[in-house]
């Protein structure tokens, strides 16, 4: 089982906080322009070896943009892995898509209550049941590239981070072999 954050006392390399210190966590995920894109609150459950674990149970809300609550209809745990350009999501039955990964700037921690990403549109997602992922929003990411004049740096590592998230999935290679189990295991439980 992974240890829960509560009680350790550590910094996330250099942020300068205390990652225990909230139990909210302020989720937001920004287009490259900085325009708001998906957000929502989900509850801290620890940190491993992969990054910070959050979760939200089924009945929850999400937002894209400023618009209206959109219901969350399973519960599912959130990781956001230190220095990397991606983020994913692992999603309780019965959603058919049991892992969905985002191609991201690396998440920086603002403070303990809020995590903030750039989101570069390529996502990389799992059905439940099946082996191989698929890539997805290739054509929306050829096109905010020159719609918001992506650096070349940001595209460089935004296709490798792509490639390499398709070959881990793939392999089975964690996080995304299981390690995601026991934290969603512990929020599915608070949402019975």
């Amino acid at each position: 089982m992974p240890e829960p954050v509560r009680g350790r006392r550590r910094a996330v390399r250099g942020r300068g906080y205390d990652p225990a210190m909230a139990d909210l966590v302020r989720v937001i995920y920004r287009k490259y322009d900085g325009t708001l894109h998906w957000n929502s609150t989900m509850r801290r459950l620890g940190e491993d070896e992969h990054g910070v674990w959050l979760g939200q149970p089924a009945g929850g809300t999400t937002r894209k943009g400023t618009g209206p609550p959109v219901p969350v209809e399973c519960a599912h745990v959130a990781l956001f892995p230190r220095d990397a350009w991606w983020t994913a999501e692992f999603n309780a039955p019965p959603r058919r898509t049991d892992l969905y990964a985002d191609v991201t700037t690396p998440p920086r921690w603002r403070s303990a209550a809020e995590v903030t990403m750039v989101d570069l549109d390529l996502d990389v997602a799992r059905r439940r049941g099946e082996r191989e992922p698929r890539l997805l929003d290739e054509d929306e990411f050829a096109e905010h590239r020159v719609r918001y004049g992506y650096a070349a740096e940001t595209v460089a590592r935004a296709t490798e981070s792509a490639a390499w998230l398709l070959a881990a999935v793939a392999e089975g290679r964690e996080p995304f072999a299981g390690a995601h189990r026991a934290w969603l295991a512990r929020v599915a439980r608070a949402s019975d």
